[in-house]
């Protein structure tokens, strides 16, 4: 809701959500709706109205799945003014910024929220900001998130790109072999619950999050670009590099493997600490 101070200096903008009706899309609708602006969907049978959604817009947010985002920019960049401010909400960011940049004269950004679609606001949520060109017409949406007690991170998408390689791809990887690992075996969860740690109860909620959502997502999301590919098949290659000492019940090599990786993160320990005290 507005409050009676943002009421005084407030503006109502026209929104258009291309792939509005998908989850992360039907978020932004409700936020900014609740938030007095007045927004418009755009999907896939509605491009002979392209002229009437995007012509008088200030703001076009590109929701699409990741695999249609550069097409979709292309189709709707002719039909935008110079002043509309465009902005995409995919998981990849040079691509589509780059892309908006190239057909679009006006202002552009990228923004990746850091949570799924089930959250209800941007309170305590992540998003990542990767400018493009004229920031200062995005500022009011930036305001949006903040003024919910939404975090914002601003980097550049190629900095974004390689860190959602790890933060992303990966992890999603591993929690995706996992439970497919779990569904082959017929592991009967609800038994395996009652004599579990709490570290093993809070990953199978992981994992029953995760296959809650749509497959679709989840496989874009590893099939984003072809460093997350590069990166996938490289932790593949680890496991497989693993599971052979194992096999030849290398105990020497296995503790090897373990005191390097501690290393690893006590230096990373050390920088944070470092970092902190600064």
């Amino acid at each position: 809701m507005i409050s009676d101070f943002q009421k005084s200096t407030y503006v109502s903008r026209n929104v258009t959500i291309i792939g509005g009706r998908g989850r992360m899309g039907k978020f932004f609708q409700e936020q900014l709706s609740l938030a007095g602006h007045r927004v418009s969907i755009l999907e896939n049978e509605d491009w002979d109205q392209a002229d009437r959604l995007l012509n008088h817009a200030e703001l076009v947010l590109v929701g699409v799945p990741i695999e249609w985002t550069q097409a979709v920019i292309e189709q709707a960049a002719p039909h935008l003014q110079p002043t509309t401010a465009l902005c995409d909400i995919t998981s990849v960011k040079t691509l589509p910024v780059n892309a908006m940049l190239a057909h679009h004269c006006g202002p552009v950004m990228g923004l990746h929220p850091m949570f799924g679609p089930s959250i209800t606001s941007f309170f305590a949520q992540k998003v990542v900001i990767t400018p493009g060109r004229n920031d200062e017409a995005f500022h009011w949406l930036i305001d949006l998130v903040k003024s919910q007690g939404g975090e914002t991170i601003i980097c550049t998408p190629e900095e974004h790109d390689r860190l959602m390689v790890v933060v992303q791809a990966i992890r999603q990887f591993s929690r995706f072999g996992l439970g497919v690992y779990l569904a082959d075996e017929q592991i009967d969860l609800d038994k395996s619950m009652s004599m579990s740690t709490p570290s093993y109860r809070t990953e199978i909620d992981i994992l029953k999050r995760l296959f809650a959502q749509s497959p679709q997502l989840c496989v874009d999301i590893m099939l984003a670009c072809e460093e997350r590919n590069q990166a996938i098949a490289q932790l593949a290659k680890t496991y497989t590099r693993l599971a052979d000492l194992i096999a030849q019940k290398d105990r020497a090599g296995l503790i090897k493997e373990f005191e390097t990786t501690r290393s690893f993160f006590a230096q990373e320990t050390v920088s944070e600490l470092v970092g902190t005290l600064r």
